[in-house]
């Protein structure tokens, strides 16, 4: 909704928030004053046309602060005649900020409150919805990394011959991940060495027994041919 006022002779189209400078008026700043000069109010295709005035319309204003406007320059020359006037001048002004405009009591004012509220409102409802989805996020992040955790845990170890032999389970929460080997047992050590002992007897026996045949193999002579005399005779 928008309005058009008359004040010092001059017309300005204005709406909720607007700041504009208007002749001086007998007022202070901060002051809350009402212009009743209103020739137009609109909202949208709506529109009540003043005349001269529109019946049921007011204009509120806030004083803001009474200044001077920027210099204006006046400069008067007359060829031949030597004359140059030069003069400077600061026009007196009210700032003025509006704050509301009424129409039959309509607020235009008010509306424009209600809509920043149902805006604020809307915002937070997706706010409240980006939050929901941000902790469902991190549920399902919290997840998949305790499932990974899970995946990059230590194998368990294996057993060895003498534990295999005496039927003793090894867990894998006994033997860390990254600590060093321990040291058997005397008794799983002795046996480890008798077994160690034996498999490189057997081993060695059979070496012993390839080279005594390859040695026979070589030291046996020869058979020697027989002549084609030798076998006519047959």
């Amino acid at each position: 909704m928008y309005a058009v006022i008359e004040t010092g002779g001059k017309q300005y189209r204005v709406e909720v928030g607007t700041e504009l400078a208007v002749e001086l008026l007998d007022v202070e700043a901060g002051q809350e004053i009402t212009l009743e000069r209103v020739l137009l109010v609109a909202d949208g295709d709506n529109a009540a046309i003043g005349r001269p005035v529109v019946d049921g319309a007011t204009v509120s204003a806030t004083v803001l602060r009474n200044d001077r406007a920027d210099k204006v320059i006046s400069f008067k020359y007359k060829p031949k005649a030597r004359r140059r006037v030069k003069k400077g001048h600061r026009q007196e002004r009210t700032v003025l900020r509006i704050t509301d405009v009424v129409l039959n009591g309509r607020s235009a004012a008010a509306e424009a409150a209600e809509a920043a509220e149902a805006k604020r409102t809307e915002r937070q409802r997706i706010e409240e919805a980006a939050a929901t989805q941000a902790a469902a996020d991190a549920a399902l992040a919290a997840t998949l990394a305790a499932k990974a955790a899970e995946a990059d845990a230590p194998a368990k170890p294996k057993r060895t011959r003498s534990a295999k032999a005496a039927g003793e389970p090894v867990e894998a929460a006994e033997v860390p991940a990254e600590a060093a080997p321990e040291t058997p047992e005397p008794a799983e050590a002795a046996a480890e060495t008798v077994d160690d002992a034996d498999e490189a007897a057997s081993e060695t026996d059979a070496e012993a027994e390839q080279a005594e045949s390859g040695a026979a193999d070589a030291e046996a002579p020869a058979k020697p041919k027989r002549t084609r005399a030798a076998k006519k005779e047959d």
